[in-house]
């Protein structure tokens, strides 16, 4: 066998074992009568002794001789270590080896296979499969590994069945652009990667399975970001005879389970906010609650005196930045600039300082007096020793100003703690959103959303008031689930397509099958998708999803270690019957 124990169980209690490890070379320190080797695998580290007087010159010699990385094979008693050590659980004891064979050598590394390496990330991107033999990046992989599990259980153990969907499936328009394969046997057609199992898992409701759910891969041809992946893992779940306060309760469930089992923490509420309220006090869908600063609208306040930057914005809005009033006039300049940026937008911004002592001072103290600044004050909640900062301008714009601001500021004033967390459901979404350049509606989940009760009829007259039967749960400010109560029959389904442009040949070409399967007695469902890379990145306290993947691709949405996309042997392009615009 190649090995009797892991490098990381061996203990006291072991001394006087024979015993057989494997793995990989860590490190090698040479004393000439001695030496001694760390030898690394998945579970923790072993140091192995080699010396003339205990083993032999030639077994000494050989160890000498390893490098880096070299796999190897080391038989030996374990015996207490002269010069423990506290930081590793093996520290205790060594291993005195008696045989050592080499089963691979390696080339020298690229970078050191160390907690903190001297590797930049695209070097490491290209040599992943080193990179996981790092610390931080195998224990990810673990945390993603565990939080798999409990969710599998936690379903499971809720009567849920894990089914499994096609990957070559129909093109539908779901709001990202679709991966395409093109299929040989029929000539000119193609499959599309999905980006969800969304009309499979309705499917599967119509097909009686009550409860579906699935970890499964998706897929989405759009620009990326840190926290997003052209493929990307979803848990994707399903309930039929269920409304939304139903699913709510089910995966507030699950999100208290995953907290407890793998973070430690109970959490037992759960607030709801909906989608108005959370654009009005904090500027975006998701909002972090795990601090304040609320925006207060200043509009009446703000808007009766001599100065044109508010008497014409359509809104004037503030935040107060507690124990900010000690920043220097270079800090808030600093600031000042950071929303002047082109990734924020803003034109300008003005400050207020409530100074210890109740007074205030302004960069518009020109134009508005104590009083009025007291007001603003009040407005925002701001309390002696805070910094108010005040945008204005378009309402939309100016409230995702803010909103950026107001989480830049949280992190540099470390209200953002990773162990800290802080769930929310963001509820009554607007069923359409309509695209200002085309002036058309689009849904702003997806076409099989249900409006909420009673409201189908304003789709007729005011489709921008109507309402979704939809809900999102965001953890610290990220989205980490989405989903909804669908629509279950023919007509109401017809009607949601024709308001979205859909003409009735369109939506029968693209959704027949579902529209079909409605009339065979489909009942009342609904479900939700959470994020799986995401969440478990925040779990893990960082909101970065590559480092919890296990072969990621970059920012340009390529596989650097493998070298995808490619392109395709021509032969391969003639069978599949594509011609390239450039011609080769």
């Amino acid at each position: 066998m190649y090995r009797s124990n892991s490098c990381g169980e061996l203990r006291a209690s072991h001394i006087g074992s024979e015993v057989i490890l494997s793995g990989w070379v860590h490190k090698l320190r040479d004393k000439g009568f001695v030496a001694w080797v760390d030898l690394r695998d998945r579970y923790g580290i072993t140091q192995l002794v080699f010396d003339e007087e205990r083993t032999s010159k030639e077994l000494l010699e050989q160890a000498r001789e390893l490098g880096r990385e070299t796999v190897i094979q080391a038989k030996g008693q374990v015996i207490e270590r002269a010069s423990k050590n506290p930081n590793i659980p093996t520290g205790e004891i060594e291993v005195l080896v008696t045989e050592l064979t080499i089963l691979n050598t390696s080339l020298l590394p690229p970078f050191t296979i160390e907690d903190d390496t001297d590797g930049g990330e695209d070097i490491r991107m290209k040599y992943r499969y080193l990179d996981i033999r790092r610390n931080p990046v195998k224990n990810n992989l673990i945390f993603r590994h565990k939080v798999s599990m409990e969710v599998r259980k936690y379903l499971s153990d809720q009567g849920f069945i894990d089914v499994e969907t096609p990957y070559l499936i129909k093109s539908t328009p779901e709001g990202a652009r679709d991966f395409l394969v093109p299929s040989r046997m029929n000539e000119g057609q193609f499959y599309a990667l999905p980006q969800s199992p969304q009309t499979f898992k309705q499917l599967l409701m119509v097909g009686g399975m009550d409860k579906y759910f699935q970890i499964v891969k998706c897929f989405r041809d759009e620009d990326l970001r840190a926290d997003r992946q052209p493929e990307f893992t979803q848990i994707d779940c399903e309930m039929a005879f269920v409304e939304q306060e139903d699913i709510l309760n089910t995966f507030e469930g699950l999100t208290k389970h995953l907290l407890k089992e793998i973070k430690g923490v109970d959490i037992q509420e759960f607030p709801r906010m909906t989608y108005d309220d959370a654009m009005r006090l904090y500027g975006n869908d998701k909002p972090d609650i795990r601090f304040g600063m609320q925006f207060g609208e200043l509009n009446a306040v703000a808007q009766h005196k001599d100065f044109n930057v508010f008497n014409t914005a359509e809104l004037v809005v503030g935040i107060a930045v507690p124990g900010a009033s000690e920043y220097t006039r270079k800090e808030i300049d600093a600031l000042i600039d950071w929303v002047k940026r082109p990734q924020v937008g803003a034109k300008g911004m003005v400050y207020v300082k409530c100074n210890e002592d109740g007074s205030y001072k302004s960069s518009v103290d020109k134009f508005y007096d104590e009083q009025d600044l007291a007001k603003w004050a009040e407005v925002t909640g701001a309390k002696p020793g805070d910094l108010i900062f005040v945008l204005s301008g378009d309402a939309n714009v100016t409230r995702a100003q803010l909103s950026a601001l107001r989480m830049e500021l949280a992190t540099r004033l470390g209200l953002r703690k990773p162990n800290e967390f802080a769930p929310l459901w963001v509820v009554d979404f607007p069923l359409l959103e309509l695209d200002e350049e085309t002036g058309t509606y689009h849904a702003m989940h997806h076409p099989f959303t249900s409006p909420k009760p009673g409201q189908l009829e304003l789709l007729e007259t005011n489709p921008g008031a109507v309402k979704a039967n939809a809900y999102d749960l965001v953890l610290n400010g990220n989205e980490i689930g989405g989903g909804s109560i669908r629509i279950h029959d023919k007509e109401t389904q017809a009607t949601m397509f024709k308001h979205l442009g859909f003409t009735p040949e369109e939506a029968k070409a693209q959704f027949g099958f579902l529209m079909d399967a409605f009339q065979y007695g489909a009942p009342p469902h609904g479900g939700i998708a959470f994020g799986l890379d995401r969440l478990v990145s925040i779990l893990g306290g960082q909101e970065t999803i590559r480092d919890f993947i296990a072969f990621p691709k970059n920012n340009s949405g390529r596989d650097v270690m493998i070298d995808a996309p490619a392109t395709i042997d021509k032969a391969q392009l003639d069978e599949l019957s594509i011609c390239l615009a450039n011609n080769k």
